[in-house]
């Protein structure tokens, strides 16, 4: 573990955030516990979030604490306020991207004496969310006044770092099933991505069951029959909604931790959000910073300090006589102190039925470093895909784009809005917005320059005003394009 800063006493430091609203209760429940454990850990105190974005600091994160992090290679963090609908980026996804977290890793498990209507089930399950990508990445656009775009970025590389992930966290805790959930149906390039790395790795695991699912369906399974999942691995958005709901199937926000892992970097937080209404009551359920505290504990090594926590907390929940108010409401619940007293008394417990799984080092996956991660032999561009602002017809649009690209390397094929084809001979009754998409092809077949695009774009706007402009790039034969509905 020579990776992680450790100090002359043996303990290793762990950069500690302590969070807005109910943050500091939880983080600071789990801070007891932890100490309490013996577990050979040391503290260095950073803030990010609400108080740093009323210092005006943009990203929420201080140099201070990035700086921590860096030393550290490790944080235990508590929920950060993030700014709803204005203002700049989260701070706790700034965190992830700057550290290159690629993994976000939410384990669920069925606790005793936390009433669901899942009780019964038997559910112990992990999902793997690919953590940097995907719209998450925050990359969006008004197209017109009134249309908006988000562009979801899905790389080989980051496939291949999720699944290779996903597959060695199975190993590491014994488990024999790893799903991969994707949208891949509708999506092909981008959830087709995904599946199609899954499907090229599985294969280095040959004792670990891989299977693919449609994540609709994963999500409806998921209601049915949690108990059949071990791992799923998703893209960022889907795993982000989806391990909500695993969330939801074992008692709520309150019992799910997060690790936010990386090749170098490790970020340790709960699931749940900073509940500010709460904040000061000593009522709050700490279990979720707890369990990551766990999962950050494992991550240095301390293997039997955080057996010895999990199994305290699941020898408190069986017992009964310490719940808060989430789990029991308001009538016969204890406060976050009590709770946390009660965990450090049944430290050496164990519990009498439920178990704590047998864990070993993840070892994290080595993936080539190059930026061209998928190397080609061959490339054309066969056109471009022009988006333009118009409020007329689209018959109209279409003659006028005909007329501006007349004599011009390029022909119009198709005019599409929201990736319905309208014209030619596209539906009457499809309602129309003011963003449309010309596709040109090249006429010859050939391969455009820079310099033809060029050209096509000062063509339209003399008709139109355009917006974006995508190239049709051809990789080894294969279109990097997909069609419009109704598209030939």
């Amino acid at each position: 573990m020579s990776q992680f800063h450790v100090l002359p006493d043996g303990r290793k430091l762990v950069t500690f955030i302590p969070g807005d609203g109910i943050g500091a209760e939880v983080t600071g429940a789990t801070r007891k516990i932890i100490e309490a454990s013996g577990a050979k850990v040391a503290w260095e105190d950073r803030e990010a979030g609400a108080s740093v974005f009323k210092k005006g600091l943009p990203s929420g994160v201080p140099q201070e604490t990035i700086d921590s992090i860096q030393k550290t290679k490790i944080a235990l963090k508590g929920p950060l306020e993030t700014p709803v609908g204005f203002g700049e980026k989260s701070a706790n996804v700034t965190l992830r991207k700057l550290f290159e977290t690629y993994a976000n890793i939410r384990p669920v498990r069925t606790l005793p004496g936390v009433p669901t209507p899942f009780a019964n089930k038997n559910i112990d399950l992990v999902v793997v969310r690919e953590n940097v990508e995907d719209l998450y990445a925050g990359i969006e656009y008004m197209q017109t006044p009134g249309v908006a775009e988000a562009l979801k970025l899905i790389s080989r590389k980051g496939c291949e770092k999720i699944v290779r992930l996903g597959f060695e966290f199975a190993r590491a805790e014994g488990r024999k099933k790893v799903h991969v959930a994707t949208k891949s149906n509708i999506m092909k390039m981008t959830e087709g991505t995904l599946k199609r790395t899954f499907e090229a790795v599985a294969p280095e695991y040959p004792e670990i069951e891989a299977q693919h699912i449609i994540v609709d369906n994963c999500a409806h399974q998921l209601v049915r029959f949690p108990e059949w999942f071990d791992v799923i691995i998703m893209t960022n958005m889907n795993g982000d909604i989806l391990s909500d709901l695993t969330s939801g199937l074992i008692g709520g926000l309150g019992f799910a931790p997060s690790a936010n892992l990386g090749t170098d970097y490790a970020i340790f937080e709960a699931v749940h959000g900073s509940a500010p209404k709460y904040a000061g009551k000593n009522v709050i359920n700490p279990t979720a910073v707890l369990f990551a505290g766990v999962m950050m504990l494992r991550r240095l090594g301390e293997f039997e300090a955080a057996a010895a926590i999990e199994n305290a907390v699941v020898a408190v929940l069986e017992d009964g006589k310490f719940r808060t108010r989430d789990v029991v409401g308001d009538q016969g619940s204890c406060s976050t102190t009590d709770y946390t007293d009660a965990i450090i008394a049944a430290l050496g417990r164990k519990p009498s039925r439920a178990f704590v799984r047998e864990y070993k080092a993840i070892r994290m996956p080595q993936v080539a470093a190059d930026p061209d991660f998928v190397k080609v032999k061959e490339r054309k561009v066969a056109g471009a895909d022009v988006y333009v602002e118009w409020a007329g017809k689209v018959d109209a649009l279409g003659k006028d784009l005909e007329s501006a690209v007349a004599g011009s390397a390029f022909k119009l094929h198709t005019i599409s809005s929201r990736g319905t084809k309208l014209w030619p001979g596209g539906s009457a009754i499809t309602d129309t917005v003011d963003a449309f998409t010309g596709r040109f092809f090249r006429n010859d077949g050939g391969d455009a320059t820079d310099a033809e695009i060029l050209d096509l774009l000062a063509r339209v706007s003399a008709k139109a005003r355009w917006t974006h402009v995508e190239k049709l790039n051809v990789f080894d034969g294969a279109n990097g394009f997909t069609k419009a509905q109704g598209e030939d």
